[in-house]
């Protein structure tokens, strides 16, 4: 009996010493997790700012932005964030073909959530081409 309540007693012990070095990681609060541009124009690239605070006690760092397709590009805070300091992950998305677009970035970090997924929709709408002119044109001489 005495083994059990001692075996007992050391995985709550560990436990408690796991929940408490994960009270140290880091973690993300950001402003928004999903951007809406709205209507674009298409051949116009488009940028957002997703802002983050770190609201761990350990630094966070991003160990990489990838987003899922090629039409849109990432660049993001390349050093630490300390605990109470803001890092910037800028998405631009390049409105090439004209269609409604949902796409999904994956932040992969140190914090308590490894990965994290941001998310920016939005239309991009055909470009018009210009009116022909109207008018006619009388221009005879002689």
């Amino acid at each position: 009996m005495k083994k059990i309540l001692l075996i007992c007693a050391v995985i709550i012990g560990f436990a408690s010493i796991a929940k408490a070095q994960d009270d140290q990681k880091p973690e993300f609060k950001f402003n928004e997790e999903k951007h809406d541009f709205g209507k674009i124009p298409q051949g116009t690239p488009v940028t957002t700012v997703f802002e983050f605070t770190n609201i761990g006690k350990e630094p966070l760092i991003l160990a990489d932005v990838r987003p899922t397709c090629g039409c849109t590009i990432a660049d993001y805070t390349k050093v630490p964030v300390k605990s109470g300091d803001k890092g910037l992950i800028k998405i631009t998305y390049n409105a090439a073909a004209a269609y409604p677009f949902n796409k999904t970035i994956v932040v992969t970090s140190n914090a308590k959530t490894p990965q994290k997924f941001l998310v920016i929709v939005g239309e991009v709408v055909a470009k018009t081409a210009p009116a022909p002119a109207t008018g006619t044109t009388t221009g005879t001489s002689n």
